[in-house]
């Protein structure tokens, strides 16, 4: 039992990780009906921005956060208003195509300045505690209520504030929403600031977690937080949560009771059979037709 709690402790802190890269592709697919699957590379640069900040700035955590969640953010916005904006009434093959082409950009342009795997200095005192047989660390506990607090206030602005009702009027007509009088592409920009910026916050999380970085690491955790929201239902932001929690939870089982290398042939295939039964997500709703 002791063992199986610090496994659940585990998941947890992966799944916070994963919950927040899914938040980004969720929230992009609900506006734009697109998949931004440079997103996982946008979370590799918060990672660099993590490292930037902490070994050339010597600053500490919360403002390299700030400046990891705020440059992403930006570049993000940059990404969508000369990238995908001109294609928004192009096919969406053309878009699936230019983003992958970003995110290989952004592989090859962090490449340049990073050809080496690098290491994230420590940013925040990590105190390990005991409690019952099961470690618990400090550095797990603010990755947990942080993401948890990230989340919460997401979900707050989409739900109770003006921008997240234009967001939700947009996911729901985006033809109707400017005759209304709703700034379209400030409404656009906002929810890829919003998104992208949770990708950097999960940057800097994971490159405390696990200090070595390199300009690839976002493509495999990207692909593992694509899969994440689909499962939680793709365009709803409290599935993207959920489906956060899953997929990292069955990564952490999988490698604590099998050989490591079944992970992730375990977890997709679970994965895959959910969606077989549920093929639009845990709480994903297919889109009525309009005509």
């Amino acid at each position: 039992m002791t063992y199986l709690l610090q496994q659940v402790l585990n998941a947890l802190q992966l799944g916070s990780i994963y919950a927040l890269i899914a938040l980004g592709y969720t929230m992009v697919y609900g506006i734009l009906t697109m998949i931004n699957f440079a997103h996982g590379d946008l979370f590799m640069v918060g990672a660099f921005f993590c490292f930037l900040a902490a070994t050339f700035l010597h600053l500490p955590f919360v403002p390299t956060l700030l400046i990891a969640m705020i440059g992403v953010a930006l570049l993000g916005v940059l990404i969508e208003r000369f990238a995908y904006k001109p294609l928004r009434q192009a096919p969406r093959v053309s878009a699936i195509i230019t983003a992958l082409g970003v995110g290989i950009f952004l592989e090859n342009f962090t490449l340049v300045f990073a050809p080496y795997p690098q290491h994230v200095p420590t940013l925040i005192k990590n105190t390990t505690w005991v409690v019952g047989g099961v470690s618990i660390s400090s550095l797990q506990l603010i990755i947990i209520a942080l993401s948890l607090v990230l989340m919460a206030f997401l979900d707050f602005i989409v739900r109770k504030t003006m921008v997240g009702m234009a967001m939700r009027a947009i996911s729901w007509d985006k033809a109707i929403v400017p005759l209304m009088g709703i700034p379209l592409n400030l409404v656009i920009s906002a929810t890829f600031a919003l998104g992208t910026s949770l990708g950097g916050a999960a940057g800097v999380m994971y490159a405390l977690a696990f200090p070595v970085i390199d300009p690839y690491m976002g493509i495999l955790i990207g692909w593992k937080a694509f899969i994440a929201a689909v499962v939680g239902g793709i365009g709803n932001i409290r599935g993207a949560m959920i489906g956060g929690f899953i997929l990292g939870g069955v990564e952490i089982l999988v490698a604590a009771f099998l050989p490591s290398t079944y992970r992730d042939f375990v977890a997709f295939t679970l994965l895959l059979v959910l969606l077989i039964f549920r093929p639009y997500g845990i709480l994903g709703k297919p889109r009525p037709q309009k005509v």
